[in-house]
This record gives C-alpha cells, sequence and structure tokens, in this order.
C-alpha cells in the first residue's frame, strides 16, 4: 500500500485535518436556496444529519440526498451523527413532498435513503416505493437512487422497493466484518451480502451499490478480502471514503488514509471486477452519485 500517516486517538486534543480533508464553508446562493426549500417542505437531508463534508459543494450545484421516514434512527451506529430513539409515526404525506421538491429542483439525479425504522414492520419500504414512484411520475427524466436500510433482512420488504423500479439500488457495508458488532448497531455483515445478492437476483437489470468506510481500524487485506465478497455477490458500484468523528461520544478514528491509498484500494476493486469505483478522502455514498451513475452506465455498456 502507499504512505500511511497514523493518528492516535486523543480524548482531550482535536488532531488537525490534512489539507486534503479540509473544505470551504457552505454558503453559495444555490446551497441556501436549496436549504430553505428543504425547510419549507419540511423535508430533512442526510447531507445535514450525517455532517457530510460536501454539503456546500453537491448543494451549490443543486443536488442533494433526501432523508425519508424522519430524522431518528431506530439504531445507535457507533460511527453515524444522526440522532437515535423513538422515532415519531411514519409520514404518508412524505412521499408526496419529496417529489415536489425533487420537480422544484430540476433534478437530474436524485438519491433518497432514511433512518433505521426497525418499528416498522416493513422497515419503511412502503414509503420508499411510493416516493420512487411518486417521484418518477413528477419528474420522468429523473434518476432515482435508493440508499436502503437492512430491513432487518426482510426479503418481502426488498422486494417491494424493487418493484417500484429505482435506477440505482444501494445499501452500504459500511465497514469489515471483524468491526461490525463494534460499529453497526443491529447491522449484520452477513445480512449485507445477503440483501445486495438477493437485489442482484431479483432485479437483475437494477445496479447494485454500496460504500465503505476507512479508518476505523480495519487491515487493508480485510477491505480487499470485503471488496471480494462484494463482488462475488455481484455488486458493481462501490465507494471508498475517510470515517471522519462525528463527536468524542462516537467511535475513535484511527487514522488517516492518504490519497495515494484510495488510489491502491479502488485499482483493488476494479481489479476484482467493480465496474465503477469512487475512491477517496470525502467520497461519500451520494457523492458525484449522478457522475457515477453515468460512468457506470458507459462502463457497463462498453
Amino acid at each position: 500500500m502507499a504512505r500511511v500517516i497514523p493518528l492516535e486517538t486523543v480524548k482531550t486534543v482535536r488532531l488537525p485535518k490534512p489539507d486534503w480533508l479540509k473544505v470551504r464553508a457552505p454558503g453559495s446562493p444555490s446551497y441556501l436556496h436549496l436549504k430553505s426549500l428543504m425547510r419549507d417542505l419540511n423535508l430533512h437531508t442526510v447531507c445535514e444529519e450525517a455532517q457530510c463534508p460536501n454539503i456546500g459543494e453537491c448543494w451549490n450545484h443543486g443536488t442533494a440526498t433526501f432523508m425519508i421516514l424522519g430524522d431518528v434512527c431506530t439504531r445507535a451506529c457507533a460511527y453515524c451523527a444522526v440522532a437515535h430513539g423513538r422515532p415519531a409515526p411514519a409520514d404518508a404525506a412524505e412521499p408526496e413532498r419529496v417529489a415536489n421538491a425533487v420537480h422544484t429542483l430540476g433534478l437530474n439525479h436524485v438519491v433518497i435513503t432514511s433512518v433505521d425504522r426497525d418499528d416498522l414492520a416493513d422497515g419503511g419500504a412502503s414509503i420508499f416505493a411510493e416516493t420512487v414512484r411518486l417521484t418518477r411520475a413528477h419528474l420522468p427524466r429523473c434518476r432515482i437512487e435508493v440508499l436502503i436500510p437492512d430491513f432487518q433482512g426482510n426479503e418481502d420488504a426488498l422486494r417491494a422497493v424493487l418493484d417500484a423500479r429505482p435506477d440505482v439500488l444501494n445499501h452500504n457495508t459500511e465497514t469489515v466484518p471483524r468491526l461490525y458488532r463494534m460499529a453497526r448497531s443491529g447491522g449484520r455483515y452477513a445480512r449485507t451480502l445477503e440483501l445486495l445478492d438477493r437485489a442482484r437476483r431479483y432485479a437483475p437489470d437494477v445496479p447494485t451499490k454500496t460504500g465503505v468506510m476507512v479508518g476505523l481500524g480495519e487491515e487493508p487485506e480485510e477491505l480487499v478480502a470485503t471488496f471480494r465478497d462484494l463482488a462475488a455477490v455481484g455488486c458493481q458500484i462501490l465507494t471508498i471514503g475517510q470515517y471522519l468523528r462525528p463527536s468524542a461520544a462516537h467511535a475513535p478514528m484511527v487514522r488517516y488514509y492518504h490519497p495515494d491509498e484510495f488510489r491502491d484500494l479502488k485499482q483493488a476493486a476494479l481489479d476484482l471486477g467493480f465496474v465503477q469505483v469512487e475512491s477517496g478522502p470525502l467520497v461519500r455514498s451520494s457523492y458525484h452519485a449522478n457522475e457515477t451513475a453515468d460512468a457506470y452506465e458507459k462502463a457497463a455498456q462498453a
């Protein structure tokens, strides 16, 4: 692998970020307009809730990832900045509001995600499906990507989402299997692989996508083994990004990866058969989602 930059976890001192992780604070007119629209429509975005470092860049271009089913998650994953607890009942009118927002913005590509809703019998799959259908009805040309939870392994819930015909189905792996117990409250590595496998088999024309964070204490060989598992279940699109600790109450960040290492990881994944890989310090599941989908389609047709 390329140059390694180790960082010790220090509780009392905030260590400076490397230059490649520094981004400009958001504040462009497009960003402010989109933020105002979200508040007017009573919508949530994972861009805000997860403290995404790319919010300024993406919102400046009029794109965002909509987070449905509220802003309170039923799980408490150690890496995640989204609030957890007892969520409010699902809002049946939310899909229409999201579809209206997408239409108002005239988006070419939209990502729809959610908190985990283990309190709902279908995990919120019906709301996902209705959001896809209404968005398609309001803006047929818009490409729709869904970033779904695991629905606790409920195959009928997964099929309900796929039956709504999203253009891309994304479910994040997040980390290597050894770190699942520490990092993913309620998550199971085998369940993640099973979901991606089921999606590929049930709707082979819908590309599957997943994301992995680095910096939680995994070893390079563990990452490559995880990529191999994901390739084995037919996952075609992979995102690899740096974990950034939201607060002192979250899982420690063990070290920063250098951009050269991200290039090495990308090549390792491509060598295993992934069609499209986005790998870099600031890469997140929805970062450059439109460009990634375009690149995938071109590569798949080649």
